[in-house]
């Protein structure tokens, strides 16, 4: 079925349709009430050079309840027999729900308590890695799926995950039978998106295959290839709600990464009209010049802040949250999202207050990316309405610095980087604090590597960061030299035990296997990483001192410390004190090349230093659960070492 609108006519007010003028409106009666798909051609006057991109190709509507299109991943043939305009390939599906199941039955899923943000522990999670490889024990047609997931619910739970943040990521061709390689950095949670459109133009990256989805098409409804295998989008619905409330049940919040910052329509060297820029390029996309503007570093930039966009992304999140219960958003190059319609930030944008005072949204989880690729930098200053929080790209820089050697920054973060945030109304775990995520090196890259190493991708290794603060530990790349080894395995466990003492939200990366998917027969180093990882979750968990509602006063901690200023210092020693009847902690971290003998304050009164953590010990030495029988008044702490003691 298709409808034709000339978008240059005008269609007056009518008692009959209650709907306004400029509005354009057409009634179908008689229709099947389920199965239909459809699609709209959308022309006018005005052409490429005034800014307007008719095209009297198929447009999809932006409203459309679901997408149906390919029924399977990357299949081989749909990409043999690809076609160039992607917007043939997926079309607007109708029905009033799910033929012979009914409504969706969510229990008492929306009387549940969420966790409040300090609680939480989030593990971004790339969606179609997590479970594609056969090692995950999942039927094929289950693996990378959104039934995958909720299937490792209860190893999430056990790890101590209090929040999962969506994101579909890379997996190789090889291991789909292709002869293909790819390995591409875009993700936008779970909306629907054309894998292929890489073949859509000639560039250097037409030889990959999108899978991260970070290029949407289409923002109402979840990707139907991420569902089991072949069964179309109504039932990809179906199995993403049963995803979420097996989630919930295993205490686990479930987080959206969404991107309304661009779409996958490219810049004006793109000729392929997909959606918004068929309907109205000039309203739905920034401009400047009768061009499209470029902030998210893909090409175009959603113009959100004009009224009828930002309806399109209020309902859209306003969707996500009633109908398919997700607990909140992380909003990639959120930056981009406080400019005007010509580029210009805005000091009060409009669509983030009005996300901010949503009576629905306001009740949920805000996170901001507070930067875009037009150097609009946030970290601290985002425009909050004391809702948002923000990805602390500080944090993350100021950890993987120290753990090569500088001091004082890093002592800043681990309190809760207060220097951000306090003189901004807004509290410790407004700071969402990472090492590393799905942009930029894993953590295995970071102690592997001194630069990044893309040329897969087909761009001369310019893409990606170049200021990634990676250390290989002595030879860069893979190597089966002991001690190197010995030594990145320290620097790993280095940078979790600085993420979870550290006051703010922790966030992980999950993704710690060889090259794309998540391999679920762990070797015997990956088992006692893992151990120690989720050790490193619990602790935090059982010690209120290590996630304050407050920013710390004066008395919480004790710096053992009088070498501030010294560059060359790089031992940092300090105890965190628990006024509320709990266990005080003394942590430690030696970057030196040397071990340095650390005298220890004296303990409570009637109580004694027990070892929790030393990353220079083997596993399971490295944790103690509950502390060891306890230490001398001087503990030796190897170099590039950490430790955590606790008074009991």
């Amino acid at each position: 079925m298709v409808v034709e609108v000339d978008a240059s006519c005008s269609v007056p007010d009518s008692k009959d349709s209650k709907v306004p003028g400029d509005v354009w409106h057409a009634a179908l009666e008689n229709l099947p009430l389920s199965g239909i798909c459809y699609g709209y051609k959308v022309s006018g006057e005005g052409g490429w050079e005034t800014g307007l991109r008719w095209d009297p190709s198929r447009v999809l509507d932006p409203y459309a309840p679901f997408v149906s299109g390919r029924r399977e991943f990357a299949k081989r043939d749909e990409i043999e027999q690809f076609k160039p305009n992607v917007g043939e390939s997926l079309k607007a599906k109708v029905t009033t729900g799910l033929p012979k199941r009914g409504a969706f039955d969510w229990g008492d899923d929306s009387a549940r308590t969420p966790h409040h943000l300090k609680d939480l522990v989030i593990y971004e999670l790339p969606l179609k890695a997590f479970t594609s490889s056969e090692t995950s024990g999942l039927p094929a047609a289950e693996r990378g799926s959104f039934k995958g997931v909720a299937e490792k619910a209860g190893y999430l739970a056990s790890l101590g995950v209090t929040a999962v943040e969506l994101l579909p990521v890379s997996e190789t061709m090889e291991n789909l039978n292709f002869k293909l390689k790819y390995l591409i950095p875009f993700t936008a949670a779970v909306f629907e998106y054309d894998e292929l459109e890489l073949k859509r133009l000639p560039n250097p990256r037409e030889h990959m295959v999108n899978v991260w989805g970070y290029s949407h098409i289409h923002t109402m409804s979840p990707n139907s290839r991420f569902a089991t295998a072949g069964v179309g989008p109504v039932a990809a619905a179906w199995e993403f709600k049963e995803m979420v409330k097996t989630l919930h049940d295993a205490g686990v919040e479930v987080l959206l990464d969404v991107a309304y910052n661009h779409t996958a329509e490219g810049d004006d060297q793109d000729p392929y009209v997909i959606s918004l820029r068929g309907i109205e390029n000039s309203t739905y996309y920034m401009m400047g010049g009768g061009h499209i503007l470029n902030y998210s570093g893909c090409g175009n930039t959603v113009n959100v802040n004009h009224l009828v966009v930002m309806r399109k992304v209020l309902d859209s999140l306003v969707k996500w949250v009633t109908e398919y219960h997700v607990d909140g958003f992380r909003f990639d190059l959120s930056s981009a999202m406080c400019r005007d319609g010509t580029g210009n930030p805005l000091a009060s944008p409009p669509v983030i207050r009005e996300i901010s005072k949503h009576p629905v949204l306001s009740k949920v989880k805000l996170i901001a990316e507070p930067w875009d690729c037009g150097g609009l930098y946030q970290v601290g200053s985002f425009p909050n309405w004391d809702v948002w929080a923000e990805w602390n790209g500080k944090f993350r820089d100021a950890v993987r610095r120290f753990i090569k050697g500088m001091k004082k920054a890093f002592a800043t973060r681990l309190c809760g980087s207060s220097d951000l945030y306090q003189t901004n109304q807004r509290k410790p775990f407004h700071s969402i604090n990472f090492v590393i995520a799905h942009d930029g090196f894993s953590l295995h890259d970071l102690v592997a590597y001194n630069g990044k190493h893309n040329d897969i991708n087909g761009e001369g290794n310019n893409d990606g960061s170049n200021d990634n603060f990676s250390w290989n530990c002595g030879v860069e790349g893979s190597t089966g030299d002991p001690g190197v080894l010995a030594l990145r395995e320290r620097q790993m466990r280095n940078m979790m035990v600085a993420l979870m003492i550290s006051q703010g939200t922790p966030m992980m990366y999950g993704h710690y296997a060889d090259w794309t998917f998540m391999k679920w027969n762990l070797s015997d180093s990956q088992q006692a990483l893992l151990r120690f990882c989720s050790g490193l979750i619990k602790l935090r968990k059982q010690h209120p001192a290590l996630a304050r509602a407050e920013f710390v006063n004066p008395g919480d901690y004790t710096w053992h410390e009088d070498a501030w200023d010294d560059d060359n210092s790089r031992f940092l020693a300090f105890t965190i004190h628990d006024k509320a009847g709990g266990a005080d902690l003394y942590v430690a971290f030696n970057a030196h090349t040397f071990k340095v003998d650390a005298p220890l304050p004296l303990p409570p009164s009637g109580k004694k230093w027990c070892r929790i953590v030393d990353t220079n010990l083997s596993s399971p030495k490295d944790f103690t659960v509950r502390g060891n029988n306890g230490v001398e008044a001087v503990y030796g702490v190897e170099s590039f070492a950490s430790i955590v003691l606790i008074a009991k």
